[in-house]
């Protein structure tokens, strides 16, 4: 007995210990890499922008602030991604799971015969696979599919995630037909799925015209700097060059923010 209460104390510890190590969807943490590959852009950004607009090692050093709200963006951008990833690789998550309560299994071993399926697709880094793995244990650990699947689309905040968690919870806890209802919901998502993946593609090209658009200015700088050092010098090492370049620069950082959110539709 005591054997049998310290593998369960282990047991737990080890499910404790993977618990904290679970990710909040709703916040993205840069890897080490991550870190030093957008601080070597943000800073070579700030570079390119300080001398382009001062041409003097002052400027460069009072824009590093923009450093921040450079990293800021891109944290938020990589957050939206891993969103749009975890809700691809929950949509066939759910097709597994409707195939196997199809199939015969209860709700709890239809997760796990589930989580089977995807492994088979996917490798065990990818985020489905980890969730589901750890559904499967907190199952293991006597907590109900209801509640794994509601702690998930917290975690997650995708509202794919949560209208599948409501649906099932409703379904269990009223003794309607399961199978049925999973396997509508499941279809119903996945076709919301498709449409916002149509959507996307046609967006795709808007937003690489933005992007060539918002490069334009710089890449006409540095064409007058190399060809016609002498057409931009009076806009240098002195005051009113100083407010000028500053003027012009807030205005291209305006339009640079308002490009973002023309093609910055979230789907």
């Amino acid at each position: 007995m005591d054997q049998i209460e310290l593998e369960r104390e282990v047991i737990e510890r080890e499910f404790r210990m993977r618990e904290s190590r679970m990710r909040d969807y709703n916040h993205y943490h840069f890897t080490r890499k991550e870190i030093i590959q957008y601080l070597l852009q943000g800073i070579l950004f700030i570079i390119l922008i300080g001398y382009l607009f001062y041409q003097h090692i002052i400027g460069i050093i009072l824009l590093l602030p923009l450093l921040y709200l450079y990293l800021k963006r891109k944290q938020q951008s990589l957050r939206m991604e891993q969103r749009w990833k975890l809700n691809l690789e929950f949509r066939d998550g759910i097709l597994a799971l409707s195939a196997a309560l199809e199939a015969g299994y209860s709700a709890e071993n239809a997760l796990d015969e589930a989580r089977r399926d995807l492994s088979r697709i996917y490798l065990e880094e990818n985020m489905i696979m980890q969730e589901f793995n750890y559904m499967s244990n907190q199952i293991r650990m006597n907590m109900t599919v209801e509640k794994a699947l509601r702690e998930l689309a917290i975690r997650s905040g995708i509202e794919d995630i949560k209208s599948f968690s409501e649906v099932f919870s409703t379904a269990k806890r009223t003794g309607g037909d399961l199978i049925h209802v999973i396997k509508l919901t499941a279809g119903i998502i996945n076709d919301k799925i498709e449409v916002k993946r149509e959507i996307i593609t046609l967006i795709t090209a808007k937003r690489f015209e933005a992007n060539i658009m918002k490069g334009i200015p710089l890449f006409i700088l540095i064409y007058l700097s190399v060809s016609s050092p002498g057409f931009l010098s009076p806009l240098y090492h002195n005051t009113f060059g100083v407010i000028a370049m500053t003027l012009l620069l807030l205005c291209y950082l305006g339009a640079f923010l308002m490009i973002d959110r023309i093609v910055a539709i979230e789907v």
